[in-house]
């Protein structure tokens, strides 16, 4: 089995762990986030070499975990948001990856998207538009609601 395939399953198995667990505790993740059961597509981000519709950059957020595809590899983590239902506070913790290569611009926006992610700490949804800003209050990365 490739290095790949298994960390590809141990996401998967572990997100299936989290969900059982969640279910089994009583909790069914709504109402504990706003972003919980919305889905997002990267348009805009504060990076001006690099446009974010050229990569399939995505974030799910269900039972307290965000998921999602970084322009080449798939992601997922543990994430908290303010109670707020169009903004508040927002981070990501720990993040697992599969470790596929690809083509360097596309490895180049992963790299992005991931670090800029880590670094925020607030959101806002306007409409079918969520933007992620950074500790400065700086806008970092801009979505719009997809059906994922």
């Amino acid at each position: 089995m490739s290095r790949c395939t298994r960390s590809l399953l141990a996401l998967t198995l572990l997100v299936v762990a989290v969900a059982l667990v969640t279910v089994a505790c009583g909790g069914s993740g709504s109402g504990a986030h706003s972003l919980e059961g919305t889905s997002w597509r990267l348009t805009g981000w504060t990076l001006n070499s690099l446009a974010p519709d050229q990569f399939t950059i995505t974030a799910a957020f269900a039972a307290g975990k965000i998921s999602g595809t970084s322009a080449v590899n798939t992601y997922g983590g543990t994430y908290s948001s303010g109670a707020g239902g169009s903004g508040g506070a927002f981070s990501v913790g720990q993040l697992a990856s599969t470790e596929m290569a690809g083509p360097e611009p596309a490895m180049r926006a992963e790299r992005a998207y991931i670090t800029l992610l880590q670094q925020a700490r607030s959101f806002k949804v306007a409409g079918d538009t969520m933007t992620l800003y950074d500790a400065n209050g700086n806008q970092s990365l801009i979505f719009a609601r997809a059906n994922l």
